[in-house]
């Protein structure tokens, strides 16, 4: 397993290894001793499984505030993603600054995005599943989005055209309207 650094603090990419022969491959995809071992020593409690069947379909930038902030660990299942977080710490050095990597189950990378940080992602491929682990339970009342086209933001998405949204994330507010949630503490 690698662990690569981002622009990010605390944003890494995982690259599991993989081990094939003529039948497929083979991947441990979670090790709770070898992510401590590599900083990550996370209990995730929650797994979930998304399907998107166009490519285009964009879902984000979404979070959970206090006291059900979550930490996510993001692969792609099948098909193809950018996924992408943004730092929303207040008085962090990278408050609004976001950093993005091609997930797919081809190269079998994953995302981890700490507590702190909105997370979304666009399929790049029809009939893409992203399965990810969190470090707490849903909470409707600590659900919260960002719209994902926010020009403060200014995330390029790589997108041909207009994504495929929920009503909730076309209607989402721009991060300077977000109170502070987090606090970066340095």
């Amino acid at each position: 397993m690698q662990v690569l650094k981002t622009g990010l603090p605390g944003i890494v990419i995982i690259e599991p290894a993989r081990f094939g022969d003529d039948r497929g491959f083979f991947s441990e995809s979670w090790n709770r001793r070898r992510m401590a071992e590599a900083g990550l020593d996370i209990d995730f409690v929650q797994d979930n499984h998304s399907l998107s069947r166009q490519a285009g379909t964009l879902r984000g930038l979404h979070f959970q505030s206090p006291p059900h902030a979550q930490a996510k660990l993001v692969r792609c299942g099948r098909g193809a993603l950018f996924d992408v977080a943004v730092d929303i710490r207040h008085g962090s050095p990278t408050y609004g600054q976001w950093t993005g990597v091609e997930l797919s189950f081809e190269n079998g990378r994953q995302l981890f995005v700490p507590e702190g940080f909105l997370h979304g992602f666009v399929t790049r491929q029809p009939e893409t599943e992203v399965i990810y682990k969190c470090s707490d339970y849903y909470a409707p009342d600590c659900d919260g989005a960002v719209r994902f086209d926010d020009p403060e933001l200014g995330i390029d998405w790589g997108l041909d055209g207009d994504p495929v949204l929920s009503d909730k994330d076309a209607a989402a507010p721009r991060l300077r309207d977000l109170p502070a949630y987090f606090t970066w503490e340095g």
